[in-house]
């Protein structure tokens, strides 16, 4: 595999990996979808906002770490256990699924769904871990155009993701009034996380 190619693909998982959970912003972004209103601009600021805060991982956390091999094994390994303790979480959750409810009402406005959002959306702690502390720090493996692709890939797997999630929502309703479904999906991220987890090992032996 073309190594921009395997850096695509490495940040679009990671990245799929991380923003597919069940939490505020999804269940937001679900409610709107299940409503109908204000999809569009929704989906591309929460869509936006983690292509911006991804881009500052890649292009500075990530040229910084780059010229600490020490520091990039380190973070490495850390990345790796941040990855297998989500994967535990997900098949916790798993374990004992919940159905999400989408919250009853309607926003009132444009401006008022668009502030949800941003709270939504920058008010969590775990956006910055996720996109410019781990995502950024583990672009450093690659070098150049590679790590563009890597940082695009992540990018590319939040817009997927919550314009999906929007107006994919209509059809996942009857699907997702069962708990049974929310134990897959979070049996697929814990896969997936775990996957992602022992590649990151693999990789420093």
């Amino acid at each position: 595999m073309p190594p921009i190619i395997h850096a695509a693909l490495s940040g679009f998982l990671l990245g799929a990996s991380l923003i597919i959970a069940i939490g505020a912003q999804n269940a937001f972004i679900l409610r709107q979808g299940l409503l109908r209103q204000h999809v569009f601009i929704l989906s591309l600021i929460c869509a936006l906002a983690d292509a911006t805060l991804i881009a500052l991982g890649v292009g500075g956390l990530g040229t910084l770490i780059a010229q600490a091999p020490a520091l990039i094994k380190a973070v490495t390994i850390f990345g790796a256990v941040f990855l297998a303790a989500y994967s535990l979480i997900a098949f916790r959750r798993a374990m004992h699924p919940e159905v999400m409810k989408a919250a009853e009402g309607t926003a009132a406005n444009l401006g008022a769904a668009v502030a949800a959002c941003l709270a939504f959306t920058f008010l969590n702690p775990h956006v910055y871990l996720d996109t410019v502390v781990l995502l950024g720090s583990l672009s450093a493996q690659f070098q150049g155009a590679a790590r563009f692709a890597y940082g695009a890939g992540a990018a590319v797997a939040s817009f997927v993701w919550f314009f999906g999630l929007g107006y994919g929502a209509r059809l996942l309703q009857p699907f997702f009034a069962r708990p049974a479904a929310w134990r897959v999906l979070d049996v697929i991220i814990g896969v997936v996380m775990a996957a992602l987890a022992i590649s990151l090992m693999v990789s420093l032996f």
